[in-house]
């Protein structure tokens, strides 16, 4: 049987969690709040660059970056774990329901907000 990335990083990291005993600490605002930190330290190595700094990073910068992706990535995995969520659906579905809210033809090369047009 095939799984897929997803199924297998949720999975580590639940072995991950019981082997530590850390579950009792996961609850979902924890793990929400946790979510809110690692996006922050994200953006933390943005500050103050301009946008083309910002899309040609050093080697040794893009690493953190990428550390930091990574650990906002394993949050939220682990909330839609906790909350019994299938991220995958839910990935579809919320990509579905944009398409509908911001239709090509109203919206291509426009940053409006679906209620600005």
């Amino acid at each position: 049987m095939q799984t897929d990335f997803l199924d297998e990083v949720r999975d580590e990291l639940r072995e991950f969690v019981e082997a530590r005993d850390w579950a009792q600490f996961q609850s979902p605002k924890n793990l929400a709040m946790a979510l809110m930190v690692e996006a922050g330290e994200l953006a933390e190595h943005f500050q103050w660059m301009t946008e083309a700094q910002s899309r040609q990073l050093e080697p040794e910068k893009e690493k953190e970056v990428a550390h930091e992706i990574a650990d906002v990535f394993v949050y939220l995995v682990r909330i839609a774990d906790q909350l019994g969520i299938d991220l995958k659906h839910s990935v579809r579905e919320k990509i579905a329901l944009n398409a509908q809210k911001y239709p090509v033809e109203l919206v291509r090369g426009s940053a409006k907000k679906y209620t600005e047009y």
